[in-house]
Parts: structure tokens; sequence; C-alpha cells
């Protein structure tokens, strides 16, 4: 039986739309939401008259948890959890609820108890501090510890899953050097997360990778090999991004999105069915992640995807208002269609055979800079 819960965001529906299938991806079944202009008023994000009604739903309908769709300080979420006697999920950690029951391999494993810990980090030294009031001496789990005891023990567990990400890193760049020895060429798909790169995975490899509209499906990266006009690719898809994804997340997931910036060529899939509002939010969230990745512009390819279920002159319309009207490597395709899928794979071989070469002494050398999970 999946857990209830009472759904607190915005009164927008993409911020709507988009918590809703955080949830939902959570394993929560939503028994009500309620709407709000703003998220972030001092004491528990949301009015105190609010808050009494919600005391009174939440007393009437039993949740297992009330989710807040916005990032809370340890004393908003001490605040609201003490006045509403129930569990107090906010965005971050309903992500990293997400995060570990999609979790597979022993590397995203890792990489969500990485980010679990920081997360913890970042609240430690407030959540004793309200632990120690008295009122709940054993809140999220503190018990009676000391700030310096609990921040130790916190930094052990994370020296302990960075040491094994770092190998896990290592072993990465073994297998890039081992790949230009041989003389494949790469391509990563990246994306929103839903944004349908898993379904064109599997339409351009023939595997049968798990799809699903719910986020987060991909958080391991998988590989498979393709012919493009006689010449090998392999091709991987990643784990989805999201807006409002703190710093450390990405931090967390590094060792699998630092392939981003080694591949040859980044295949950027854009639901192209989404609103302009939701479009356009999504869009800029993928190109600041990647930025901040450090992936280069000029091998990135826009994958305009589900463009079957929209007319040509919407699509141009988007494309104008996503300012790709002059970008030669903006397609629109379908993964469910075929539709210009065999354009896709013209385009992905061109950028391959346009791409310049690069030194892999310089990978080398970059990788020994960049692969570091310090804070």
């Amino acid at each position: 039986m999946r857990d209830s819960a009472i759904l607190i965001t915005y009164d927008k529906e993409d911020a709507v739309k988009e918590a809703i299938a955080l949830c939902e991806s959570a394993g929560y079944d939503i028994r009500k939401i309620i709407r709000q202009k703003f998220l972030n008023r001092a004491k528990y994000g949301v009015g105190e008259g609010k808050v009494e009604e919600l005391k009174e739903l939440v007393n009437s309908s039993r949740p297992d948890a009330v989710i807040f769709d916005e990032i809370l300080k340890p004393s908003q979420n001490y605040n609201l959890a003490s006045t509403l006697k129930t569990n107090i999920l906010d965005r971050e950690a309903l992500i990293l609820q997400i995060f570990e029951r999609r979790a597979r391999s022993s590397e995203s494993i890792l990489q969500v108890k990485l980010a679990q810990l920081r997360y913890e980090m970042s609240r430690a030294k407030e959540k004793v501090r309200l632990a120690k009031m008295g009122e709940q001496p054993g809140f999220m789990g503190i018990g009676k510890f000391e700030v310096d005891v609990y921040s130790n023990d916190i930094k052990n567990r994370m020296n302990s899953v960075k040491f094994k990400l770092q190998k896990a890193s290592r072993q990465r760049a073994l297998h890039r050097q081992a790949r230009k020895r041989i003389g494949f060429k790469t391509v990563s798909l990246a994306g929103y997360t839903s944004a349908g790169k898993t379904t064109l995975f599997n339409m351009l490899t023939g595997e049968n990778k798990e799809e699903s509209p719910k986020l987060f499906t991909t958080l391991s990266t998988t590989t498979r090999k393709i012919i493009l006009q006689e010449m090998e690719v392999l091709i991987s898809d990643t784990v989805g991004f999201i807006s409002k994804l703190p710093a450390y997340m990405i931090q967390a997931f590094k060792s699998t999105l630092e392939e981003l910036t080694y591949t040859d060529i980044v295949v950027v899939v854009v639901d192209i069915s989404d609103t302009i509002l939701e479009l356009k939010k999504k869009f800029r969230s993928c190109i600041t992640t990647l930025d901040e990745i450090g992936v280069d512009k000029d091998k990135m390819i826009f994958a305009l995807n589900k463009s079957d279920l929209v007319s040509e002159e919407e699509i141009n319309d988007k494309i104008d208002q996503l300012a790709l009207k002059d970008n030669k490597k903006c397609l629109p395709v379908s993964a469910v269609t075929k539709q210009n899928i065999s354009q896709l794979k013209d385009l992905i071989h061109l950028g391959i055979e346009d791409k310049p070469k690069v030194n892999e002494k310089s990978e080398v050398a970059k990788q020994e800079i960049e692969i570091n999970y310090e804070d």
C-alpha cells in the first residue's frame, strides 16, 4: 500500500504538475493539494493561518507525510513537524527519496548516499540545536548527539563514500582512454527528467531499457554500441536534470555526469510537447546544468522529442521561443513514431566528423584536476 501525503506547492500549473510527478515517483498518493503564492514565510514557509488549516486537515486525513515543494530551513521543518505532528518532506528530501528508490548500480547507490549525507551535513548544527530544545529530543533521528560528534560522524561516512566514488571515477577514466585507443566515438543523451531520453536511447540502440513517465527512471549510465554509416559509436543514457537541483546533488553525481564533458556529442533531449512555460523553464535548467558541468556548447545537438504530439506550426513557434531558429543542430524527432530518427543519426555522424581531435594527454590531465569530491 502506498503512503499518503498532503502536497503544498506553488499556485502555478507547471509547478503543480512537476510536484505531483515527484510525489508519484516517490510512491505517494496525494490526498490534498494546497496551492500557495509564496512558500518562503519565515517561520513555517507558509502563513500561520494556513498552518492552522493544515493542522485540521492533518488531524482529519492522517497522511503519512506533508510534502513541501520548496527547500525548507531546518527550523521551518522543525516548526512544521512540531505543530502538525507528522513527517515533513521538503523538495530536496523528496528528490533524495526518489533517487534512493531508483538507484540500482553500486555506483548510483553510493552517489545517492553521498547526496543524502551532504543534505544531512548542511543541516547538522541547526538540527542538533533544535533537538536539544527538549520538545522532540529524537527530532529526525538525532537523539542527544552533540554538534561535533554528529558532524564528525557524518564527515567520516562521507569520506568513506567519496573514496569509493573516486575509485569509480578513476575506473571511468581508464575506460575512456581504452575507448580512445580503440577508436570508438561517444555520444551521450542528456536532458530534463522524463523528456523521453530512455525511449530515444531504446530506439537508437534496439535496447529494451525500462521506460516510464515517472521522474528519474535513469540514475546510472547505460552504454551500448551502434553503427552510424559504418562508424562504431558508443551511445549512453544519463541521469535527467530537474529545476532547483542543489549544487551538492549535481556534485554527488559527478562521476556519472562528468562523462558529458568528455563525450564527442551531447544530444540534449527536449520534450517539445510541453507548454511554453514548462518548456522554457526546463530548457533553461538543462543548459544551466550542462554549463555548470562544463559541457562545450559546440558539441550539443538538440533533439526536440515527442514532436508527433505537436503541430508543425507550434514546433516552429517553440523553436523560435527557445532561440534555436538559426541553430542547424536542432531537429524535431519522435522516439515513438521514428520521425526524423535517421536524420538525427546523420546529424550525430556529421557532428562527430566535424569535431576537432582532442589531445588524449590533455584529457588525462583534465581528469586529474577535476575528479575531486571535496566540498
